[in-house]
């Protein structure tokens, strides 16, 4: 049976995109950094269940929080890159993109000593009409993109091109195995089930057939989850809906987590990785699917 993922974008609660007007960039360094606490608790969590993850995490952090990042590395889970300081990808450009993957993946592995192959967008922003972000994924050194996501409904991003289970994209640089994020079709609709939002707002029964319909088909799913959705405290805001959007259902996370782990198998995803170039090596070739 297929080992799912289970990832975490380590980033603070004042990076998601939603807040960026009430939480600009200027104003990081005067706030707290609460992430360190909740990745620790987490680790331990993992630990106590025999889980290994991914940690997509962002590069300005991982700068100003180095024991965090070696924690996660000496705990055995895999460390991967959400770039540096939570663009979006079109905002940034192709030079200001290369800049973030190459130096997040320089920072990461400085700290944790370990080659880091994978990235996940922020605010899984590559979108169609930004597909150069493979070809420089590719001539910066990583072998695996976590960013796209199969669905049309939500107003900033998504792929619905994308294929539901992982594969192989052919590019000009050479290939990159594309981790998409997980979905669920119910009543003709292909709905996100990956994790995030759709974990805490809604029936933990969503996320369960996305992983269901995942091992159906042969395939890892992919959970995610952030340290804010994780947390006890969360800021106060002036406007409801962006604090009903990022921190609403919290409480029922770590239950709902629980749950999950006594329905499924976790593991990171680098091991789909090195699963998926042991047999295209074998099968003599270029690419494979789900």
């Amino acid at each position: 049976m297929p080992v799912h993922h289970f990832s975490i974008d380590v980033e603070e609660y004042y990076h998601p995109s939603a807040l960026a007007d009430r939480y600009p960039r200027s104003r990081w360094d005067d706030l707290p950094r609460r992430s360190p606490a909740v990745v620790e608790r987490l680790l331990g969590w993992l630990d106590e269940r025999g889980v290994r993850g991914t940690f997509f995490i962002l590069g300005w952090l991982a700068e100003r929080e180095p024991d965090m990042v070696q924690a996660v590395a000496a705990a055995g889970h895999e460390i991967a890159s959400h770039g540096w300081a939570h663009q979006l990808v079109g905002d940034l450009g192709p030079e200001g993109f290369r800049e973030s993957v190459a130096r997040s993946r320089d920072v990461l592995q400085e700290l944790s000593g370990v080659a880091v192959v994978g990235y996940r967008a922020p605010s899984f922003s590559i979108v169609p009409g930004l597909e150069w972000a493979f070809d420089i994924l590719i001539e910066e050194g990583y072998r695996y993109d976590a960013s796209l996501f199969p669905i049309s409904q939500h107003p900033t991003y998504g792929y619905p091109s994308a294929e539901l289970y992982p594969y192989w994209i052919e590019r000009p640089a050479g290939r990159l195995l594309e981790i998409p994020s997980t979905t669920a079709r119910l009543m003709g609709n292909t709905l996100p089930a990956s994790g995030g939002a759709y974990f805490r707002l809604f029936p933990y029964a969503l996320v369960r057939s996305g992983m269901r319909q995942a091992m159906t088909a042969g395939a890892p799913g992919t959970f995610y989850i952030h340290p804010w959705e994780l947390d006890d405290w969360a800021p106060r805001m002036e406007k409801a809906v962006p604090w009903v959007r990022t921190f609403w259902g919290r409480k029922r996370t770590w239950g709902k987590m629980n749950r999950m782990f006594n329905d499924f198998d976790f593991g990171p995803i680098v091991d789909t990785l090195k699963d998926r170039e042991a047999r295209s090596e074998h099968s003599g070739e270029a690419t494979d699917g789900a």
